[in-house]
């Protein structure tokens, strides 16, 4: 198969499973309460968290196996008809049965470890792809943020007809994975065992890539943060129903998308320092402003500026590990910013919802916007060496 079909079909993969789990956020306090909570934010806070905690507790374990048995492929079509099949039961089981919500958490967590399967291992066959890493690369980014643009409002549409409406299409849409996913040719190369012993000593030979590492959990940490908080402080503040929640998520999301590879040029001309740190500076502010938004229309455009600023410094983040990294280290560093990241996705869950249910709403915003504020301070003499350094260094 042309390297450039097998690209388009592991992009629609990542595609896929990321619609299929954004469908979920412009509802989820419905979607809890159809499926047995009796609260809304704390139930919603450890139903989204119940699946990060797998993806990061199962994203390790895919990949180990994919490398002990040089097979990626049955794994992805096994972990995607998995994760449709929980999809499917969680949505079924608590309509026909006297099904706890706690049981309900359970089938939640064996769903993500089940749908990171074909996450991350797709991921990694991209990576695998002839043709040159950036554009890999770049396919995947592609498939990344119109899945989540395209997710949100579409799944605050479908929650609005029914609560648990989403959780059947995300089951169908990991069906249509599995499928995709068969015509792959499965090329993963062999002897790439000790995966985690790699990537420990790539991080001790570059103590350096705890940089980009720090503002890949903060910015991650913010995702996880409105992906909870921000839909339901959207929901209380403003009295949006789920379709208007999914479209506040929208703007976010869409210039997120659309802006990654300009600002990724933009890093490569003027260097890592600038986009990272005033983009995360002004992201940090950006956050607090949306909850401090008197007005819907506000706290909208707040949303746009978070994205853009978002789009500003996510390339420039990844493009420092690259820069970091040697050559042959690449992909083990990459996937370590990865894992990092989904740890911060799992903390703004947690920390978000917990400080939003025992202080409240703003002082949520404010912790996670200070987080990114004093990231960037923290690393900015750090930031201004790597970047001088990169400046003397002769172009790959």
């Amino acid at each position: 198969m042309h390297a450039s079909r097998q690209r388009r079909l592991l992009a629609a993969v990542v595609f896929a499973v990321l619609v299929a789990q954004v469908l979920l956020y412009p509802g989820v306090d419905r979607l809890v309460g159809a499926l047995g909570a009796t609260t809304d934010l704390d139930a919603s806070m450890w139903f989204l968290a119940s699946e990060f905690a797998a993806f990061v507790a199962f994203a390790g374990v895919w990949g180990a196996l994919s490398d002990a048995t040089g097979r990626r492929v049955p794994l992805v079509v096994g972990g995607a008809v998995v994760g449709a099949t929980l999809y499917a039961a969680m949505a079924w089981l608590p309509a026909v049965a006297a099904v706890s919500f706690e049981t309900v958490l359970l089938l939640r967590a064996a769903q993500g470890a089940a749908t990171i399967a074909p996450f991350s291992l797709a991921m990694t066959m991209l990576m695998d792809v002839e043709g040159g890493h950036g554009r890999n690369m770049g396919a995947a980014g592609i498939a990344i943020g119109s899945g989540t643009a395209i997710g949100a409002p579409l799944g605050g549409q479908l929650s609005a007809v029914s609560p648990t409406l989403p959780l059947y299409a995300a089951s169908v849409l990991l069906l249509a994975v599995a499928g995709l996913a068969a015509f792959v040719p499965d090329r993963a190369p062999s002897g790439r065992a000790g995966r985690l012993r790699r990537a420990v000593e790539t991080f001790r030979a570059t103590p350096s890539l705890t940089v980009p590492y720090a503002f890949g959990f903060v910015d991650r940490l913010s995702a996880g943060f409105f992906a909870l908080v921000g839909t339901l402080y959207f929901a209380d503040a403003f009295g949006l129903a789920p379709p208007e929640r999914g479209v506040m998520l929208a703007l976010f999301f869409v210039p997120f998308a659309l802006l990654q590879y300009p600002f990724g040029v933009l890093s490569d001309r003027v260097g890592r320092t600038l986009p990272v740190v005033a983009g995360s500076t002004l992201y940090g502010v950006a956050v607090v402003g949306v909850g401090l938004a008197p007005t819907v229309l506000l706290a909208g455009a707040g949303m746009v500026l978070v994205g853009v600023l978002g789009a500003l410094m996510s390339p420039a983040t990844m493009a420092l590990v690259t820069d970091l990294a040697g050559e042959s280290d690449r992909g083990t560093a990459m996937a370590g910013f990865n894992a990092v990241g989904s740890v911060g996705f799992l903390a703004g869950i947690l920390v978000g919802g917990t400080v939003a249910g025992d202080v409240g709403y703003l002082a949520a915003f404010v912790v996670t916007g200070s987080g990114q504020l004093l990231v960037a301070l923290a690393t900015l003499p750090k930031l201004l060496t790597l970047d001088a350094g990169e400046r003397g260094r002769p172009a790959d």
